[in-house]
């Protein structure tokens, strides 16, 4: 399974960080879609991912236009996560895909509405009350990351704690 994290232009760079190492620990491909609300070489990007930038696979977007058109819905396993997504994210079986795609929009916005209503049935959400707008964009991108991989037996990653041998 190759698992691919888009970052719809983030604007936070503390979240962009923590989601690179995320991204790391799992073996995903980060995808960042320009404009950033930063600069990627900022101190406050390269604390947050600490030493795991060198670990991970990075592709830049100039815009999201660019990034539909290179990898085209129709033809993917992609998923736009969102608070308005018609499925819950853990009714979707990634476990016969052989590559996923996680689109997650900016902290303030979201994803545009237009491309929500056009791929309505591919959006997903995590479960949350009502009364409350959003959860923290890195910790939603590891809630669904981390359900992709539990779907497929962590396959790739470490299966046994090396902790206690012996």
């Amino acid at each position: 399974m190759k698992l691919n994290i888009v970052l719809v232009e983030p604007e936070i760079p503390q979240n962009t960080g923590n989601i690179a190492r995320t991204c790391a620990a799992i073996g995903a491909k980060l995808h960042l879609v320009y404009p950033l609300g930063f600069n990627i070489s900022e101190k406050s990007v390269k604390r947050a991912g600490l030493d795991y930038w060198d670990k991970l696979e990075i592709e830049e977007h100039i815009s999201f236009e660019e990034f539909l058109k290179k990898y085209e819905p129709e033809k993917t396993n992609m998923f736009f996560v969102t608070t308005k997504g018609k499925n819950v994210y853990s009714d979707m079986d990634y476990s016969k895909m052989d590559e996923v795609f996680l689109l997650f929009g900016k902290e303030t916005k979201g994803l545009p509405e237009d491309i929500l209503k056009k791929y309505l049935s591919k959006t997903i959400r995590i479960p949350m009350r009502e009364t409350l707008r959003s959860l923290n964009l890195a910790n939603s991108v590891a809630i669904v990351a981390y359900d992709v991989f539990r779907q497929v037996d962590f396959k790739g990653l470490e299966e046994i704690s090396k902790y206690f041998d012996n």
